[in-house]
Order: structure tokens, then C-alpha cells, then sequence
């Protein structure tokens, strides 16, 4: 076989193989270039799935267990209280392992096109108070909204300006919230 045959034939294997892993790309609804990889994430890593309601007193979920003990407190003892006003409270996001926040900065990265748009809804692994279980997300607006009113009563205050669902002990309960950090990067 000649050298040119033997070159066609070569270049005709790479663009097979270029084209395959277009194709595969696209069957998964990605592109070739940009993408995040897949990374498997469980209710054991804290997840708890988009749209799952999810009482602050489910502690068998980790991401509920995993809180700290005071915060977790804090949290029932409001989620008791709104309810008793008629406001139903459900947590969406709490404790969390360093892999799950990872994925959630990755997932933002690529999302807001870079680390810097990311870093002001999503923290490194290194800061976020999800890892470390002294952070909670609550779910429904109506209990974002009786949390942010009634939440230093626990001691509970909204963190950041930009996320009305992230909630830390912040102060003693029914001491004084202080000023929110404009986002992540604060």
C-alpha cells in the first residue's frame, strides 16, 4: 500500500472518530466544546431533587441531618411557627459534600459563561456554608418572604441581596439580621 492510500485512510479514521464524538455530543444535547462533565451526584452527596418538597424535619435526608445542630433547630422551630401562620415551608437545599458544591459551581460556570458571573450565585467549595451545614435554602417565595420578616426571631437571617432562599445563623434569636452581602462574592 503507497503512502498516500495509507495517509487517506489514516485521515479518514480520525474524521470517523471526530465525527462520532459530535454526533454522541449532540445526541446528549451538548456541544463539543463547553460542556461539563457529568458528574453523579446523590442524596447521600446532600442533593435534594429540583421541585421536591422536602420537610425541615426529614432527618433521614442528609442534606437535613447533616445541618448543624443549631441551625437545624432554628429552621423546625420557624418552619413550625410559619406553618401554624399558614405558610408552608420546605427546605431545598442544606448540608452539602465539597464533590456536589463543586458541581453546582461548574454547572454556573457554564451556565453564566465564566467562574467570576458564576462566583456571585454559587460559592467554591473552600467558602460555602452549605459544606460545612451552617447554611439552608427554603423553598416557596411565601416562606422566603415570612422567613426574611420573622427569621431573626431564631436567628436566622437571609445572607445574600440575590438569593432571597439562603438563610444562616446570623444573630442571637431575636437579635438584629446584619446587612446582606450583595451575592456570593461578598
Amino acid at each position: 500500500m503507497n503512502i498516500y492510500v495509507r495517509r487517506r485512510l489514516v485521515l479518514a479514521a480520525i474524521l470517523l472518530v471526530i465525527g462520532a464524538a459530535v454526533a454522541a455530543c449532540a445526541t446528549m444535547g451538548g456541544s463539543a466544546v463547553g460542556t461539563v462533565p457529568p458528574t453523579e451526584i446523590s442524596v447521600e452527596d446532600g442533593l435534594i431533587e429540583v421541585g421536591e418538597s422536602v420537610s425541615p424535619f426529614d432527618e433521614t435526608l442528609p442534606a437535613i441531618a447533616n445541618l448543624d445542630p443549631d441551625l437545624r433547630a432554628a429552621v423546625q422551630a420557624a418552619a413550625t411557627d410559619a406553618e401554624a401562620d399558614g405558610v408552608p415551608f420546605v427546605v431545598t437545599s442544606g448540608w452539602r459534600t465539597p464533590r456536589y458544591q463543586q458541581k453546582l459551581l461548574d454547572d454556573a460556570t457554564y451556565k453564566y459563561g465564566s467562574l467570576e458571573e458564576a462566583r456571585k450565585h454559587v460559592n467554591t467549595p473552600e467558602l460555602s456554608t452549605h459544606i460545612t451545614g451552617d447554611a439552608v435554602d427554603i423553598g416557596y417565595t411565601d416562606a422566603n418572604s415570612w422567613l426574611s420578616q420573622h427569621g431573626a426571631r431564631y436567628g436566622l437571617c437571609q445572607t445574600y441581596a440575590n438569593e432571597m432562599w439562603h438563610f444562616e445563623l446570623s444573630t442571637e434569636p431575636g437579635g438584629i439580621c446584619p446587612e446582606q452581602k450583595p451575592d456570593a462574592t461578598g
